[in-house]
């Protein structure tokens, strides 16, 4: 018996409450318990298939997940790693389909289905492998700019791919096929890119005049789901519309409301879809083929893996980084189950040999976690054994330190290591700068800089570089795991030697003083007491008075600045740790009025009364003897726990 809309519904909901949860506690992302909800349910729900209305819903997912990528779609992102992108991203989607083709035709698929079956395998999975980078912090790291590379080229050739992949179909008059789609698509972008951009910024600004949240969302949809219809009555495909019409919001001032807005659509339906992935997978032929998948499985993993892994060395010299981008994109993509459809829906290929792919392809993403740890354990393996390049890099880094004495070692040579070094150079303070970017290093080095390759957190490096004759060591850039690891170094090597530190905001400064280091330099704090000074300046403040409140407020490690009132824009979906500033106005029935400000005990609760306000006179000199009064604001800054503590005790009358 086929479960009415709302039975389906509930069941979905509470399948994936519990399997998401479940897979989010083991570690592993949750997108993969929506392909096993599917694979679960799949044999229970005999009547929903590729015909069925929650199979069409789904194919929404795909339309807002390319959408999305629309909106990160930028020329600028693109020219910045245009090697990654379009030289190793190309290559690896070109090679893999070409391998894939000449496996078919040795089998005795028709090339044409070897090319289809090839765009589809050479994906990779966008939403796992960013979402395991992001998690690991690795999203700039060497391996991680090359794999996002890569996959930055994968998501745009699936638009193409496509339009390629029905006109494979075409038995007679293939190439005009191929030259018809190709048309299609140059003109299709022709037209949204010239006069679509033209169109979309004044658009937008009528829906935004409104100030209405709800018109602002229906428009949203109305353009994304407005071309992509255009773009499917064109013979093109929903997805590729819902690209463009990314691609042309992303160019507005409106892109991160946009993100933000249509964020649940997407994420819902992509669970939706990964659910139909699952229903789509018929288990009866897989356990009859389950050899014919374990070979397709063992062969895309090893496949892929060689082949990104080959093609990566051209692009480092690092055989750790090659292990772990070739891990890292090994498995299938979510994109490759729109292609394998569209070869299945235009008879490339038999419906078994589609379940076949499909479960291989389905396995080796459920596997891809596994595939990505083993990727980094292998790399630390190959980073362990590779003692002797270490020794020469240590070795060039102590002939260029040779003979140098008082020197400052700059960890770091980005903008602000970079900056910093010109300032040495003014003053003529030798300095040597560790930086383990190899292309910058080159650069600066060519330029004359007294920079060299090296892991400023390695203790024989910051010895090479040496620090027992260095004046000061500064982390330049903004990484408390890093600088926290440096610190600890010097603190073993040289315990005299001041460490200057570079962090963002002030939510570890204490804690990397704690660690040993000299001054913490938050650029947040920094940025607003120099735009301070240049206020009190520009508002008649003599100059030595500002020179006065900045000394203090230095020496005061901020502590006049630190914590802020949050907003919506200022909270993330990790963000709980980090100090505070609340304002509570005492009222009659708070216990705290009458008592003096010592009383309060607030020290003991690790929170800081920053300041107290009095109604009709502003802020008013107070002390640990002044008592508060009914009406009194005061101005507290802390950790959340600790102020939620406060609050309630202030409330006890």
């Amino acid at each position: 018996m086929m479960p009415t809309t709302l039975e389906l519904t509930l069941i979905l909901l509470a399948a994936g409450v519990f399997s998401v949860a479940a897979l989010r506690a083991a570690g592993l992302p949750g997108l993969l318990g929506y392909v096993l909800i599917g694979v679960g349910l799949g044999p229970l729900l005999p009547g929903i298939d590729a015909e069925s209305p929650t199979s069409h819903l789904a194919e929404f997912g795909v339309v807002f997940l390319m959408f999305s990528i629309g909106l990160e779609f930028s020329l600028a992102r693109l020219k910045s790693m245009r090697q990654a992108v379009f030289g190793l991203g190309g290559l690896q989607v070109a090679i893999s389909m070409f391998i894939v083709m000449i496996l078919g035709l040795m089998l005795e698929f028709p090339w044409e289905s070897g090319l289809a079956m090839g765009g589809a395998l050479a994906m990779s999975s966008t939403a796992i492998v960013s979402k395991l980078l992001s998690e690991r912090g690795e999203l700039d790291s060497e391996h991680g700019k090359l794999i996002l590379g890569i996959l930055l080229f994968q998501d745009l050739a699936v638009a193409p791919l496509i339009i390629f992949v029905p006109a494979l179909a075409q038995s007679a008059g293939l190439g005009q096929a191929l030259l018809l789609a190709s048309l299609k698509a140059v003109l299709a972008l022709i037209l949204i890119l010239a006069l679509g951009q033209k169109l979309m910024r004044p658009w937008f600004h009528l829906a935004a005049r409104a100030k209405s949240g709800e018109l602002f969302m229906l428009n949203v949809l109305l353009v994304t789901l407005g071309l992509a219809y255009l773009t499917d009555q064109a013979g093109l495909s929903l997805a590729l519309g819902a690209f463009l019409a990314g691609v042309l919001i992303a160019e507005t001032e409106y892109r991160y409301q946009v993100e933000a807005d249509i964020r649940p659509f997407r994420d819902v339906l992509m669970g939706l879809f990964f659910v139909s992935v699952g229903f789509m997978l018929d288990l009866g032929v897989v356990a009859a083929n389950w050899g014919q998948v374990l070979a397709i499985l063992v062969a895309l993993v090893l496949g892929k893996f060689l082949v990104i892994a080959l093609l990566a060395g051209l692009f480092t010299q690092s055989w750790a980084v090659v292990t772990r981008v070739g891990a890292g994109l090994a498995q299938a993509g979510e994109f490759g189950f729109v292609l394998l459809a569209l070869a299945l829906g235009n008879n490339l290929l038999g419906g078994e040999q589609y379940q076949t792919l499909l479960a291989a392809m389905v396995l080796s993403m459920l596997a891809s976690p596994l595939l990505f740890m083993a990727g980094m354990r292998a790399s630390r393996l190959l980073e362990g054994g590779a003692w002797m390049q270490q020794a020469r890099g240590v070795h060039e880094i102590a002939t260029r330190a040779f003979g140098i004495q008082k020197h400052v070692i700059l960890c770091g040579y980005g903008r602000s290591g970079q900056s910093l070094a010109r300032l040495l150079e003014s003053e003529h303070i030798s300095f040597i700068a560790l930086d383990h970017d190899p292309l910058r290093v080159r650069a600066a080095s060519q330029a004359g800089d007294a920079v060299v390759f090296g892991d400023s957190t390695r203790d024989e490096v910051l010895m090479a570089a040496g620090v027992h004759r260095a004046r000061a060591v500064v982390v330049s850039f903004a990484n408390t795991a890093a600088a926290l690891k440096i610190i600890a170094a010097v603190q073993r090597l040289k315990p005299d030697a001041p460490v200057i530190v570079r962090t963002v905001d002030d939510n570890d400064l204490d804690r990397l003083r704690d660690a040993g280091a000299s001054e913490v330099v938050p650029e947040v704090m920094e940025g607003a007491l120099m735009l301070g000074s240049q206020t009190m300046l520009m508002a008649g403040v003599p100059l030595a008075r500002v020179l006065k409140r900045i000394r203090q407020t230095r020496e005061a490690r901020y502590g006049a600045m630190r914590g802020f009132f949050r907003g919506l824009t200022d909270e993330s979906e990790d963000e709980t740790g980090g100090e505070r500033l609340i304002s509570i106005v005492l009222a009659p029935r708070h216990g705290a009025v009458g008592q003096r400000v010592e009383d309060l005990g607030l020290e003991g609760m690790n929170v800081t009364l920053v300041d107290v306000r009095r109604p009709g006179g502003g802020h008013f000199d107070h002390g640990p003897e002044t008592r508060l009064r009914s009406g009194d604001i005061l101005l507290l800054r802390g950790e959340p726990d600790a102020l939620a503590a406060v609050e309630i005790m202030l409330g006890e009358g």
